[in-house]
């Protein structure tokens, strides 16, 4: 991770010391669980700057993770691009946070949290997990330094992401099925507060996204904000110019870790368009979507105050998606104050365009994409005819999509038990 300091009217100076991002965020906690948050804040702000801290970070991240992760132009994508009516001189990188160590982008905060547990002398580790990327990469960091770890799930994820129930339970984890409500990534977080309540003395709690109670939407987005750094960086580099800025950052959002990891180091370049996509299920109008920040309201969920899916009497409504990673009916409060104040825009893209994106990626650029980024490559492909000539894209490909297998197999009606026996003929249009 890399610090560094911002003007007071910095839109990156976000949040508070309340951790306020404007009337977003904040700590709506039990009371039995306030010294723990309280206990947590202070380590963080012990450690957040201290030198000794971001060197072993920074080598975690460099030689166990494997960053920096390449900033990859793909120019067969683009060419798609050009088919669908963009300018031909409109290029395109993906961030390619698929290849860090356990495929996704989680591990950056995984990394830095299970440090922050060891210098806290905690010697037990939950998370939630949704499409399981997260729970591998918290058991993963886990077994690397020894701490037991137990990663709540719910049972609808497993099924759907067996790849990565069965990944965490190598690493040595104990999955804890969820079968409460939806049984999916937010019953798996109420589970995952509960445990943390009742073994507040001896557990650490490494929330997966930039949601929660305070301090975890800034300490997640810190951690993650190595993605932007690597990107404005390695963009001037490939450009030979040190003045170089995208002019479109593209990036999914469930709870919105990634994209505020990329978002955040160019919050204060007005010139760069930032599009947060959300999983638009089976369309907005239909309301079987997890589109929270397009379509949902201002409500209070795990401790913050962000904008949900809810019913007018405030109750959480179920979230849909194909995406078990964003599935998840609410989003982080710097994005509801970053789209209250206009520096975000989010949109979203229903399951089959991103089905459509997923295809296409594979046959054009032999990368395979997790589904939840194949919504950010959905939305680009629609926006085709709008982008600006010349224009500088990048797509943050925050997840590899070899757990996501089974579910497009079953989509596009492919029994992997049986074989193939078919053929899948071309990407979808």
């Amino acid at each position: 991770m890399k610090t560094t300091q911002t003007a007071p009217n910095s839109l990156r100076s976000q949040p508070d010391q309340h951790g306020h991002f404007g009337t977003f965020g904040g700590q709506y906690a039990a009371e039995t669980l306030m010294p723990a948050l309280i206990s947590l804040e202070t380590a963080w702000n012990e450690v957040r700057n201290n030198k000794n801290f971001q060197d072993e970070l920074q080598s975690l991240l460099k030689h166990y993770a494997g960053r920096p992760s390449p900033l990859y132009e793909a120019k067969r994508f683009a060419a798609e691009l050009h088919s669908r009516g963009a300018p031909g001189t409109v290029r395109v990188w993906f961030k390619r946070d698929e290849l860090n160590h356990t495929g996704a982008h989680k591990i950056n905060n995984v990394l830095g949290q299970i440090l922050l547990a060891q210098k806290t002398g905690k010697t037990r580790i939950i998370a939630e997990t949704g499409a399981g990327q997260h729970g591998v990469a918290t058991a993963t960091a886990c077994a690397r330094v020894g701490l037991p770890c137990i990663v709540y799930m719910g049972r609808k994820d497993i099924e759907r992401q067996s790849p990565n129930a069965f990944r965490m339970r190598l690493l040595g984890a104990e999955l804890k099925a969820v079968d409460s409500g939806s049984a999916t990534l937010k019953d798996a977080m109420n589970e995952a507060l509960r445990d943390w309540v009742a073994n507040i003395d001896d557990t650490f709690y490494v929330i997966g996204s930039v949601a929660g109670p305070h301090p975890y939407p800034e300490m997640v987005r810190e951690f993650q904000c190595v993605i932007g750094h690597e990107t404005r960086a390695q963009l001037a580099e490939q450009l030979n110019d040190n003045n170089a800025l995208p002019d479109l950052l593209v990036a999914c959002v469930g709870g919105g870790s990634n994209a505020i990891g990329l978002f955040h180091p160019f919050l204060d370049d007005p010139e760069v368009r930032m599009v947060g996509v959300e999983a638009g299920g089976a369309g907005i109008q239909s309301g079987q979507h997890a589109a929270a920040l397009t379509a949902g309201t201002t409500g209070i969920l795990h401790g913050g105050k962000s904008r949900y899916l809810q019913n007018d009497d405030g109750q959480i409504a179920e979230a849909h998606s194909i995406s078990a990673g964003l599935d998840y009916p609410g989003a982080g409060p710097e994005h509801a104050w970053l789209r209250e104040i206009g520096r975000v825009e989010y949109v979203a893209s229903n399951d089959d365009e991103v089905l459509a994106a997923f295809q296409l990626c594979c046959a054009a650029e032999g990368i395979i994409p997790a589904l939840e980024p194949s919504h950010s490559l959905a939305w680009l492909l629609a926006e085709a005819p709008n982008l600006k000539s010349g224009a500088k894209v990048v797509v943050n490909l925050c997840g590899r999509g070899d757990k996501d297998i089974f579910t497009v197999s079953e989509r596009l009606g492919v029994n992997l038990d049986a074989g193939l026996g078919v053929s899948l003929g071309a990407p979808a249009p």
